[in-house]
């Protein structure tokens, strides 16, 4: 597993003979991660049928801000569109210093891809982004917003849809913030998340959208413990969304877990997420 060649590749880094020199930094740097969810929770709507996920991503940076890299998970029930179920996101950005603020202005773009699947399936989200942190505590307000496209549309291709309309079009806008911070002395981090979506109130190609419901909150309250002298993060979260059941009806089946442990039940109501990852 990735988690282990990372755990070898620090071990044999910090057994090194003492007098042996570091490379210098060069102008790009390439950082990644690799982990595993009990549940892939997008905008607070399980992408996963409420079960576990494999994700990983890379991103090289410039010094000068640039940035492009790529993210992807294994998808399962609402969000997949057949062949290979996973999604793959490509993303890139210039990261703006602001002054000695501390803040920083990121303008972006990701592309949301889904290989081997349907047709007219991916689509692509521009983002602004402004961070700043004060002591130990992180901040970002985000606001992102996909223009009018087929992927997004109110349509599915089942007959007994209440809505059938292919080759319609449709946008979808989405404000976050999320705020954390470390305890001090201690290797936990806590963080919180409240995010706002509006958009498709409806069904989208083969029963999905990437705003569900038109118009709704996701939130997120959470703790990361970082393990000593390791890559490894341990993380637990609450997710939970304010989607009605009477909405929640108006999409099902595709609005419930299909088929396992937890068929029937909701993918938007509240969860336990737990996750570990490592990062290198």
């Amino acid at each position: 597993m990735k988690y282990q060649i990372a755990c070898a590749a620090l071990a044999l880094m910090s057994s090194a003979p003492a007098f042996a020199q570091e490379e210098p930094a060069g102008p790009v740097t390439v950082t990644g991660s690799v982990g595993l969810v009990s549940d892939y929770r997008f905008r607070g709507v399980s992408q996963s049928d409420r079960g576990m996920a494999i994700q990983g991503g890379l991103t090289a940076t410039h010094e000068s801000g640039v940035y492009v890299g790529t993210w992807g998970s294994n998808l399962s029930g609402w969000g997949t569109f057949g062949g290979a179920n996973m999604e793959l996101d490509l993303f890139a950005g210039y990261a703006i210093p602001l002054g000695d603020s501390g803040a920083t202005l990121d303008l972006g773009l990701t592309w949301y891809m889904y290989p081997s699947g349907a047709d007219k399936t991916d689509f692509a989200e521009p983002y602004v982004k402004l961070s700043s942190q004060v002591g130990p505590v992180k901040g970002l307000l985000g606001v992102a917003y996909a223009p009018k496209q087929e992927a997004l549309g109110k349509w599915c291709s089942d007959a007994a849809c209440t809505v059938y309309d292919p080759g319609d079009k449709e946008d979808n806008f989405y404000i976050w913030g999320d705020v954390s911070g470390a305890i001090p002395n201690t290797p936990v981090s806590l963080k919180a998340h409240l995010g706002w979506s509006n958009g498709n109130s409806g069904l989208g190609p083969n029963g999905t959208s990437v705003a569900p419901t038109g118009k709704y909150l996701d939130w997120l309250v959470g703790a990361d413990l970082a393990v000593p002298g390791t890559p490894l993060t341990l993380s637990i979260a609450y997710v939970d969304t304010d989607i009605a059941r009477v909405e929640e009806n108006y999409l099902r089946p595709n609005f419930q877990v299909a088929d396992g442990d937890n068929f029937g039940k909701s993918i938007a109501r509240s969860t336990v997420v737990f996750s570990i990852s490592a990062a290198f």
